[in-house]
């Protein structure tokens, strides 16, 4: 089972990075920042990288499209435990695994509020049970635009200052970055369900 979503997560990750080739790389980094804030499993992140290293000089103005689009889409998935929970939400939450976790994230969000946001835990399912639990929306979207744009920002800067460097480390080892990264994302799966039950 593990092995499937291994070479599920390397298909579409694959299919992720080939918008960078195409003329419509900006438009499919937006919405992939806007799905990946309540559904969609693989990060932004690789999608800008590609972006930036493609083209250094525009690296800000893909970081501010990927923080505006994870914001926005945040905001979706916020909506969606607040509305939508029965139908979607629970769905979305059985899928990445933390069904039986779900009353531990209430409990977090009392401790924690939305520093929650900082935490190792994937978005998606921060934003989602935000909503379910009515965390403060102004709150909520002050922590999501400082979290998600100083991580983009953060990846913008390191290829803006380093582009040409890290554009050949990449292209170097390409395969091996892929197969960490989606060990990475699985890790990420792995640690969200280990520290809800913390």
């Amino acid at each position: 089972m593990e092995g499937r979503r291994q070479h599920i997560l390397k298909r579409l990750y694959d299919w992720v990075l080939h918008w960078a080739h195409t003329p419509y790389g900006t438009w499919a980094l937006f919405i992939l920042a806007f799905t990946e804030s309540s559904f969609f499993p693989i990060p932004p992140d690789v999608l800008l990288i590609a972006l930036a290293i493609s083209i250094p000089a525009k690296s800000f103005r893909y970081a501010f499209i990927c923080s505006l689009g994870s914001v926005i889409g945040g905001l979706f998935g916020y909506l969606i435990g607040w509305q939508m929970m029965d139908i979607i939400g629970f769905p979305i939450i059985k899928f990445y695994g933390v069904t039986s976790q779900y009353e531990v994230i209430r409990r977090s969000y009392e401790e924690h509020n939305a520093m929650i946001v900082f935490t190792p835990i994937p978005y998606k399912l921060i934003t989602i049970t935000a909503g379910a639990f009515k965390l403060n929306i102004f709150t909520f979207t002050i922590a999501s635009i400082v979290g998600r744009s100083l991580r983009f920002y953060i990846v913008a800067w390191l290829i803006h200052r380093f582009g040409q460097r890290i554009k050949e480390f990449i292209e170097k080892y390409f395969n091996v970055l892929s197969l960490i990264f989606i060990g990475l994302l699985i890790l990420g799966f792995i640690a969200a369900k280990k520290w809800a039950i913390q």
